[in-house]
């Protein structure tokens, strides 16, 4: 799934090798503010990998290790993309992500899911598999809260 050159600009000096393989040798696409709603809206399924701080969370340089094998294993399935570190918090408010590193599902310009975490090779593929499986939905935390008569959250 090609990206538009809009996509493929250079990482920033100080982005960790595996961050870079996984553009230049995984076919990955550079995801910021300015590009996320267009890459959101490329057709098919799509995973977003918010690695975090490589020293606060060195989990994401394993997750960018693991996603282009389970790539491998479902070949065609889903397009990468990888959000720039600078663009991190900006874009993980729009999906409601709060951990990191965490991977971000979207189809055909819709939030899916989102899976957090480093998991084992077994795991990890299973729950991408089933992630792949889900039908579009809300995102999480985005919209207006509801407020009762009583002035407190309420859900009637």
């Amino acid at each position: 799934m090609a990206e538009p050159a809009s996509l493929m600009k250079a990482p920033a000096a100080d982005t960790p090798a595996v961050l870079v393989n996984m553009v230049e040798r995984h076919g990955a696409a550079w995801v910021d503010e300015a590009t996320l709603d267009d890459w959101i809206a490329g057709a098919g399924d799509r995973v977003l990998l918010l690695a975090g701080d490589p020293v606060r969370f060195p989990e994401g340089l394993d997750v960018a290790v693991v996603l282009p094998e389970i790539l491998r294993a479902m070949p065609g399935r889903f397009a990468m993309g990888l959000v720039r570190r600078s663009a991190e918090d900006a874009v993980a408010r729009r999906l409601g992500s709060q951990r990191w590193p965490s991977l971000v599902f979207t189809r055909d310009g819709r939030y899916v899911t989102t899976l957090p975490g480093m998991h084992d090779w077994p795991e990890f593929v299973a729950r991408v598999r089933e992630a792949l499986a889900l039908p579009p939905s809300r995102i999480p935390g985005v919209g207006i809260p509801v407020v009762g008569s009583a002035g407190g959250p309420s859900c009637g």
